[in-house]
């Protein structure tokens, strides 16, 4: 399938040009469209003769029979060609790559663009004695209410999706395996989950689980595939599709197949193999885990720290060993799956406050040590422990640390502090969100945090008390049972994390911060003045946008994949019923030129697609880089 608009929606090399004057290369596989090989040299030299011109004409054309049949291809399923053809069409404002130019884009859009310190200009802020802690968070925060009228057609949208699942159940027969000789068996997957995944999953199961085919970098590749019977399967089409990449936890840029991560990576890999075949506690434990582990410490502000191979695992496997039956945690109500999957496993009394509500946060410790456990006639609990997020992944809110940090001391609670999304992208110095309000790391009594995200790289930590962290070496499940970290994936977070703290004798880690600040402050005030709506605190480089409906979800998807943005979409069961929403990952790789061109084109789909729902007042000024 072609692009949406092959006159004008083409992909645009907005960002060929990078603030160092430097030329990438142009895209080798666009979607739907021909690779334009001579697309940088047309910008040096917009003087050319116009022999030139038309010979460079004549190439394109010769180039577009020779992958006319792929253009065929490409997403051809029945979404996609439902984007096209619908009523009237999507009207996109296509600039034509020729006459584009990163300053004549920004002189026509009217954003400035400063090559100086662009982040002097901050609100005010607790730090600077004008605001409390609670004030800061309301005013950098951002939050609307759903419309009535689309939160009725987003429920009506989702019940006739139902109702027409179970239609189709009752009059056609799935395209699903069956197993043979089960009778008399019970029933091994729930009927509901079932049904959801065939009849309303299937729907958009082609904007989920999409492979790529290079690093996921600033821009990634997609491997392009169609379906013929409408999501039940798929099949490869034999082309790729080059994106912006504004879905993956890139933070600062680490994942990348060069550079001194990768050459150190590589050699370690050949020096040391791939595998270490054995728990850190029999045969897996190197000098290279022990530097790790010291790092990581001092990266953190604290006496020791433990690592582990899987992120997920860190919380999954260690909340079982610091919690018990009759330990009592106030967890909040958006925290992640692993923390929840731990505390299960815990067997530990769980009970929920409203996300970043400190008063309800309060009541619910009073009401715990007041009324102590209720299954042992109001004996005090052994323990109490806060859990909370430092960046919460699907709303990108931040932690009101400063607060609960005083709650903590003020009922005698334990604080375990998740940083998967913060460490790394959050501070001056990439210290986490304990380092950007200038909290003491003592403060918090279980850092936890991964190295899949900021670092570029696989597994996690917890970091505090020497004490804490030789109780887990004993006892954490993760750390006794699993296998250890490979040598080339520690030896990727050792540098990226020397790089970061500026133990290379650069500055590059402080600048990658500052890039990855810069970036999250302009795309999200550039989103708030289109008049989308988002959620999150204005430094955080997770970006939700609200796109509530169900079916807008994949149509976003799928709209931005034909103009070459990569996002990820997020509804229910992993968000409210109400809340559908578009992720959008910043990365400090990302250019001002790349995130200009992926904004006008979230602008043209938005107004295209109705998602301009905020009633927020607009800011007229132009917005600065």
């Amino acid at each position: 399938m072609g692009n949406v608009d092959d006159d004008g929606a083409t992909f645009q090399q907005s960002y060929v040009k990078c603030s160092n004057g430097t030329a990438k290369a142009s895209t080798p596989i666009s979607n739907g469209h021909i690779p334009n090989q001579h697309l940088a040299e047309s910008w040096r030299d917009e003087q050319q003769q116009p022999q030139q011109q038309k010979e460079l004409h004549d190439d394109q054309e010769e180039e577009m029979q020779q992958l006319l049949l792929s253009k065929q291809l490409k997403f051809s399923a029945p979404a996609y060609t439902e984007i096209r053809t619908r009523s009237g069409g999507l009207h996109f404002k296509g600039v034509s790559e020729s006459s584009y130019h990163p300053a004549k884009q920004a002189e026509a859009n009217g954003y400035v663009s400063q090559t100086g310190s662009s982040c002097d200009k901050f609100k005010p802020s607790r730090a600077d004695g004008v605001l409390s802690a609670e004030q800061e968070h309301y005013q950098k925060t951002s939050f609307e209410d759903v419309p009535l009228h689309t939160a009725c057609l987003t429920y009506l949208g989702f019940y006739l999706l139902m109702i027409l699942g179970y239609i189709n159940q009752l009059l056609f027969v799935p395209k699903v395996a069956t197993e043979k000789g089960r009778e008399g068996y019970v029933a091994l997957y729930d009927a509901f989950e079932s049904f959801y995944s065939r009849y309303v999953y299937r729907r958009v199961r082609d904007c989920w689980n999409r492979p790529i085919c290079s690093v996921p970098g600033d821009e990634l590749v997609l491997k392009d595939r169609v379906t013929d019977d409408y999501g039940w399967s798929f099949r490869f089409t034999g082309t790729e599709t080059r994106c912006l990449n504004l879905g993956s936890y890139n933070y600062l840029g680490f994942a990348a197949a060069t550079g001194p991560c990768a050459d150190d990576s590589e050699n370690r890999a050949r020096q040391k193999g791939l595998a270490y075949c054995s728990p850190r506690s029999e045969l897996g434990n190197t000098q290279l885990h022990i530097d790790l582990e010291r790092l990581t410490a001092r990266y953190c502000g604290v006496e020791d720290a433990i690592v582990f191979g899987m992120g997920f695992a860190t919380n999954a496997l260690n909340l079982p060993s610091l919690l018990g039956p009759n330990c009592l945690v106030v967890s909040d109500e958006k925290n992640h799956a692993s923390i929840i999957l731990g505390l299960r496993l815990s067997g530990a009394t769980t009970r929920v406050f409203k996300h970043n509500s400190m008063r309800d946060l309060e009541r619910v410790l009073r009401n715990g040590i007041c009324y102590g456990n209720p299954k042992k006639g109001g004996k005090p609990w052994d323990k109490i422990m806060i859990l909370v997020e430092g960046i919460f992944s699907m709303e990108g809110s931040i932690v009101r640390l400063p607060e609960i940090i005083a709650l903590k001391k003020k009922y005698k609670a334990y604080l375990y502090l998740d940083e998967a999304h913060s460490i790394g992208s959050m501070g001056p110095t990439g210290r986490g969100v304990v380092e950007y309000f200038g909290a003491d790391p003592k403060d918090v009594d279980i850092l936890m945090g991964t190295f899949t995200k900021s670092f570029g790289s696989a597994g996690g930590y917890i970091a505090g008390s020497k004490k804490l962290i030789d109780f887990l070496r004993t006892n954490s499940h993760a750390h006794c049972y699993a296998s250890s970290i490979s040598p080339p994936i520690v030896q990727q977070i050792y540098t990226s994390m020397s790089i970061i703290m500026g133990e290379d004798s650069t500055d590059t880690g402080r600048q990658k911060v500052q890039q990855l600040a810069r970036n999250t402050r302009y795309f999200r005030r550039r989103l708030a003045q289109m008049g989308v709506i988002t959620y999150g605190h204005e430094d955080s480089p997770v970006v939700p946008m609200l796109v509530y409906l169900f079916s807008k979800i994949g149509a976003v998807i799928r709209t931005l994949t034909t103009r070459h943005i990569a996002v990820v979409g997020a509804g229910f069961p992993a968000t409210p019923i109400m809340e559908g929403r578009i992720r959008f990952c910043l990365s400090a790789a990302h250019t001002k030129e790349q995130l200009d061109y992926a904004l006008d084109v979230i602008d043209d789909v938005s107004e295209n697609l109705g998602l301009k729902y905020s009633r927020k007042p607009r800011d007229p000024h132009p917005i600065e880089y």
